[in-house]
């Protein structure tokens, strides 16, 4: 193929890309992710990830995208923004005393699960892919596979890996989903961006369990978002008072980054909050039913914990220490 055409199904598939609501489109070449290798090994050779078992499996194909699509040419990453209009976590906007203040789930939680809106944009992509420039191999995944989604997006030029670890964009931000195309198709492949974290401390300051072990390093199994979400059995005594009312993901060390100031609302409908959530208040949580949980979380994220287990988290954050 020559390199015009490459040029032009690249073009072609980042156009379709935006019209699908995705906020930004970069490309890879499908290679051995030869940087992430080494660090992935000590991550995980200091027992990082905790009881996520699932991170040290199939440790070659988190690495080489070949291994999940044969003959795979090409890395398509894409950013999908979730920054919501509101932020409940600060109860309308009203600057609230501690006692005041209500449980908090993550912003990413808030409306339906998103990786049922976005696999569903994702399949969109990949059929007019196939629809406009022919027979093309390939598998979408939405965090759903051993994929290291921030090196690719990281490597499309999408972004730079923050101090906490996440992807951040100069114009929007880091509040968003990224998904990917591994596909067996060659288009042009984007440049990194550089670092321009600078000097700033502020998540590695912020974090409250000290997940953040040094710049760029964080401690899997220290953080809030895994401690309530991921964390099958009781939580430990020794983080007792250090959630700050986090009862579902924690968002602190993306809240106090300075590039979220050009976070947008997002403009998807399913991601907006079930009405009776905005109003939530520490004594609904507290005597949440299973009916009431059902209703409120229907087709969300948070169905991950199971009542059980929200239930678990806010005993956890409410009780005395």
């Amino acid at each position: 193929m020559n390199s015009i055409q490459v040029q032009k199904h690249t073009t072609l598939i980042k156009q379709k890309a935006r019209e699908l609501g995705f906020e930004s489109c970069g490309v890879s070449k499908a290679e051995f992710l030869e940087e992430e290798a080494p660090r992935l090994e000590t991550w995980l050779k200091e027992k990082m990830q905790g009881e996520m078992a699932y991170m040290a499996n199939h440790f070659d194909k988190r690495l080489d995208p070949r291994l999940l699509v044969d003959g795979a040419k090409s890395v398509v990453s894409l950013l999908y923004n979730y920054f919501p209009k509101e932020d409940l976590a600060k109860g309308n906007g009203q600057k609230q005393n501690p006692e005041e203040e209500s449980y908090k789930i993550s912003k990413y939680a808030y409306g339906r699960d998103y990786h049922f809106v976005i696999k569903d944009k994702l399949k969109a992509l990949f059929e007019f892919i196939q629809e406009e420039i022919g027979e093309v191999g390939g598998r979408v995944f939405v965090d759903s596979a051993p994929v290291m989604d921030k090196a690719w997006a990281n490597k499309s030029g999408l972004g730079w890996i923050g101090k906490h670890s996440n992807l951040i964009n100069r114009q929007v931000g880091s509040f968003f989903f990224i998904a990917e195309l591994i596909i067996d198709l060659e288009l042009t492949p984007d440049a990194p961006i550089k670092d321009y974290c600078g000097t700033c401390t502020r998540c590695v300051d912020a974090c409250p369990t000290d997940a953040i072990v040094e710049p760029y390093v964080v401690d899997g199994s220290r953080c809030i978002s895994y401690f309530t979400i991921e964390l099958k059995e009781e939580i430990p005594t020794t983080v007792k008072g250090q959630f700050e009312n986090w009862i579902f993901g924690c968002d602190i060390c993306q809240d106090v980054c300075p590039w979220n100031r050009f976070s947008k609302p997002h403009q998807e409908p399913l991601f907006e909050p079930h009405p009776d959530l905005r109003n939530m208040r520490k004594q609904d949580w507290e005597e949440i039913t299973e009916e009431v949980f059902r209703e409120l979380f229907r087709k969300s994220a948070v169905k991950r914990t199971k009542l059980k287990g929200l239930k678990r988290n806010i005993r956890f954050v409410s009780s005395p220490e």
